[in-house]
């Protein structure tokens, strides 16, 4: 089958193992990203599979009139909210998704809360420019970490706060408060309580229409002058604009975020890659050797078991018919 994969940044897909299961496909990699819907269309014209890493590429209706061979959408994690599902269903393209490690955006996090609050990336260039301990880090223990979300990330990141000897903080829905008491953790009293008691807030929500801008302007504006806020999920989860702003009025001071609103982020073009009082990673919460083989290499088993007409992991059945 013509397989088109889009977005591999790091030009890495070939070198993986699982590139062998790709045998006897007829692959085209892209290592850059297309927005228009021409040339999103243009890319996969010929494809009658189109592997998609994560939400990098939209797949519109618009853009599926324009490539009739299309017969498959493989994704590689389980979020489908980038693809037209029921334009997909009606012209008979299935999709196939499935897949995903929490540990490794877990890890992630902690990296950047670690990063944050001992001043890891200053000292780092302060040393390499010959300076010699130039500033004071904040030790977590004891602290209080928010945790917006207790589910399977949000979950690893606070039983590791615990581990440090920090105080966990919980919010979110019934769900969350559920899970969190049976694991002996502390709901807050309220949305309020949350964000002007917590010394860390670390927001773990999936990206669905009505969780999109859940973080408001005034939550932030609840925070303390030395909190910091980490965002490792999906940056429309917090109100547009309203961290940047919230940084440079000094509610919370700090942030680290791995994820913004328009990726990749060439050219520094991001007001927060800018800002003093902000970390920022190329959305690496989910980027690892092992990663990638577990999540491109179960979209590749996808491409093979459909090629041998026993489809797995199909999101719309209703396209099979």
């Amino acid at each position: 089958m013509k397989v088109v994969i889009s977005d591999d940044y790091q030009d890495c897909i070939r070198h993986l193992d699982c590139f062998a299961k790709m045998a006897g496909h007829d692959v085209t990699i892209h290592n850059d990203t297309v927005k228009s819907v021409d040339e999103i269309a243009g890319r996969f014209r010929d494809a009658e599979v189109a592997v998609l890493i994560r939400e990098r590429t939209p797949i519109s209706d618009e853009i599926l009139e324009k490539l009739p061979n299309l017969k498959l959408i493989s994704q590689t994690a389980r979020g489908i909210n980038h693809i037209d599902l029921d334009a997909c269903t009606r012209r008979g393209i299935v999709v196939a998704a499935g897949g995903g490690n929490k540990n490794v955006t877990a890890e992630l996090t902690w990296g950047l809360i670690l990063a944050a609050a001992r001043r890891i990336p200053h000292e780092v260039n302060s040393l390499k420019s010959g300076g010699w301990q130039s500033a004071l880090g904040t030790r977590l223990n004891g602290k209080t970490l928010g945790v917006y979300a207790y589910g399977g990330i949000g979950n690893l990141v606070a039983k590791v706060g615990s581990a440090f000897g920090m105080k966990i903080l919980v919010w979110g829905r019934e769900g969350s408060a559920e899970r969190a008491r049976a694991d002996g953790f502390e709901m807050a009293a309220s949305r309020e309580a949350f964000f002007e008691t917590s010394d860390i807030v670390s927001i773990h929500l999936a990206m669905r229409p009505e969780t999109r801008g859940i973080v408001k302007r005034e939550d932030l504006d609840r925070m303390k002058p030395d909190a910091l806020f980490v965002n490792t999920s999906r940056a429309g989860l917090i109100e547009e604009g309203a961290l940047e702003a919230a940084l440079r009025s000094g509610r919370p001071g700090r942030a680290a975020v791995d994820v913004y609103e328009d990726e990749p982020v060439l050219g520094a073009s991001h007001p927060l890659v800018g800002m003093e009082n902000c970390l920022c990673t190329p959305h690496l919460g989910y980027v690892s050797k092992e990663s990638y083989e577990e999540y491109i290499g179960g979209a590749f088993d996808r491409v093979v078991a459909f090629a041998n007409g026993n489809p797995i992991d199909v999101i719309n059945p209703e396209a099979l018919g």
